[in-house]
Order: C-alpha cells, then structure tokens, then sequence
C-alpha cells in the first residue's frame, strides 16, 4: 500500500501546472486601451471555464482523498489516468479560444471533459475497490448521479458541437454549474 499524502502532493502540484500553463497562454495585448483586448475574450471565457473544470476535479479529488483509505497500484495507475486527460484541457482550451469556438475545437474540447469525467469515474471505482464495498468513500458515493448525468451530457455535447457549437458549449458550462453546486456526500457520511 502506499501512503495517500505522496497521491494526493503529486496530484496538486500537476493540477497547479495545469492552471498555470492555461493562463501563460494568454498573451498580453499590444496597446493601452479596452479594444486590444476585445481579441482576447473568446481566449478569457475559455480559460476561466477550464479553471473551474480544474477547480471542479480538485476540489472533489481532495474530499474523495479524505474519504480514501487506502492507496494501491489500481489507484495510482488511475490517478495517472485522470491527470493525463487533465494536462490536455490547457491545449483544448487555447485551440477553442484562439479559433473562437470553431466546431473542431469545441468538440475536442468536449472530448477532453468526456475523457476526464470517465477517468474520474474510474479513479473512484478504483478507490472504492481498494477500500472496499462497505467504506465510507463507497457509502458515500453511492449511485453517482451527478458523475453519470456529467458523462451523458458530454456523449450529447460532442456531436452536438459538429452542428451547434455554442448550444454544446453551453453544455458543458451546465455540466460546471452542476459540480459547483456543493456536493456534500462526502462530508455528510463522514460525520
């Protein structure tokens, strides 16, 4: 078994490279006054999109991490997985808002949100294997309603992006409304 707090460092400082790469892409504008940055909106919404997307994923992988009590391969290999999906919004991010919410681009945005929303899923499944069917992360988790809506969403969003980019896009902004709204299972089977 290995030790939660070494996942859970590893974990915050890629997701703290992950918010700073998206902000390095946003380049400053050459000029002083408000219309050199009217370019550069589409570029903004993108990134404080996938800011909250990051802040989404942190916030529930440290409550699931406090939830969690045991750490093994499974779970490493699946953290490693999620991550991964992760480190590709900073590009999905930058393609969508320097091409201004084109269809390619807001689809493979979405396709990185599907791909981390299945991730995460197995990362919890992962988890729950290794603590058990009766732990307090598995009693709390329960059906996952909110996990499973979010992956039926994205499959919807993704194809949808091919005909109506800002109505998928749209999507995935409620997908983010859905998780900000605060989750307490955890903490609620904690105490």
């Amino acid at each position: 078994m290995c030790k939660k707090n070494r996942l859970e460092a590893f974990s915050d400082g890629v997701l703290a490279i992950i918010i700073t790469i998206m902000v390095l892409e946003i380049k400053v504008p050459h000029g002083e006054n408000f219309e050199t940055l009217r370019p550069l909106l589409p570029v903004f919404i993108c990134y404080v999109l996938s800011f909250v997307y990051v802040g989404i994923y942190w916030n529930n992988h440290h409550h699931m991490l406090h939830a969690a009590r045991k750490v093994d391969s499974r779970v490493l290999w699946a953290n490693l997985h999620l991550l991964f999906w992760l480190s590709l919004l900073p590009f999905a991010t930058g393609w969508m808002g320097e091409n201004h919410f084109a269809k390619l681009p807001v689809v493979l945005y979405g396709c990185v949100l599907l791909m981390a929303a299945i991730a995460y899923w197995i990362l919890v499944r992962a988890f729950i294997h290794a603590d058990g069917p009766d732990s307090v992360l598995a009693k709390a988790i329960g059906v996952d309603r909110k996990g499973n809506w979010s992956i039926i969403l994205y499959v919807f969003a993704i194809p949808l992006a091919f005909y109506q980019e800002l109505f998928a896009g749209a999507l995935y902004i409620t997908v983010a409304i859905l998780w900000l709204i605060p989750d307490q299972r955890i903490e609620r089977t904690l105490s």
